[in-house]
């Protein structure tokens, strides 16, 4: 069992675990933010997806060791403190969720995409999201949530 101290949602945890613990156990587990979900557990799916220093990466795969000096790591929960996003605000009016297990890698892998790109066009929504699977298949629903996002931050920013 090691100690490592992380920054997440913009909070500082100390966690004792053993080397080689998955992040996404540490996040889920040890420290409770549940939103990050397993899904297979090889970065193929996307329902981990978190960001480390604003860029989403896929939690299962990393290993804690490599994240205690300091990047900052942020779950669905550190997106907003009252749900009240943009991008979580624009997944319920489009109806985005079905069974919902993908949707917070999906919401944050969109986030990255607005962050980066704040007015994306429909290629580069579907190049962006390409990786983060639903089983559901809301694609388009997805899709139509980024780009009223994407539209309402724009016209809140004029």
């Amino acid at each position: 069992m090691a100690n490592y101290t992380l920054q997440i949602n913009e909070n500082t945890y100390e966690v004792n675990v053993e080397k080689g613990t998955s992040l996404l156990w540490v996040i889920r587990e040890h420290l409770g933010f549940t939103g990050t979900k397993y899904g297979c557990g090889i970065a193929q799916c996307g329902a981990c997806t978190i960001h480390v220093d604003n860029e989403p990466l896929r939690a299962c795969v990393l290993q804690v060791e490599n994240f205690s000096s300091g990047q900052k790591i942020k779950t669905i929960e550190g997106l907003s403190e009252n749900g009240d996003h943009p991008l979580q605000k624009a997944w319920i009016e489009a109806q985005a969720p079905q069974c919902g297990y993908c949707q917070s890698g999906q919401i944050m892998q969109a986030a990255a995409l607005l962050e980066e790109n704040p007015n994306p066009s429909r290629a580069e929504i579907k190049a962006k999201m390409n990786g983060i699977l639903c089983r559901c298949g809301t694609y388009l629903r997805i899709i139509k949530a980024i780009e009223i996002a994407a539209s309402n931050q724009s016209t809140t920013k004029d």
